[in-house]
């Protein structure tokens, strides 16, 4: 008897480990651009994670960072993303827009891959290009 409830306890237990949500992963860097300008305090900066995998299709974002920008360049971003939404043969890619006053004023203009496999380095360097 003390057997089966011991099987019964340790099936139970698995099931439980199995059901835990997917740890996240993140990718770190810093955003910058090459103009000698200070960012106006209502600048907002957003960093993207995406699936760029179908050229005809929008691309599918893994994690996103929106907010406030705080201080000058580089300006720091830690973007998490699930590890489980990572396809095998997918091409993923990094990037980056600085907003102030809800207009576009600089861009990445570049694509910054990423493998998502571990051997990415860390933190990232995204540049950023004027939009004027």
């Amino acid at each position: 008897m003390k057997k089966l409830s011991l099987l019964a306890m340790t099936t139970l237990l698995g099931a439980c480990q199995s059901m835990q949500p997917a740890a996240k992963t993140a990718l770190d860097g810093e955003v910058f651009y090459l103009q000698r300008i200070a960012l106006p305090p209502s600048a907002t900066l957003s960093v993207s994670l995406q699936d760029v995998s179908l050229a005809d299709a929008p691309a599918v974002v893994l994690g996103e960072q929106k907010g406030p920008v705080k201080g000058q360049v580089p300006l720091p971003f830690h973007l998490s993303y699930d590890p489980t939404q990572v396809k095998p043969g997918h091409r993923y890619s990094v990037s980056a827009r600085i907003e102030v006053n809800g207009e576009l004023m600089f861009i990445t203009t570049e694509h910054h891959a990423v493998q998502l496999d571990g051997s990415d380095p860390q933190p990232l360097k995204i540049r950023v290009d004027a939009v004027r």
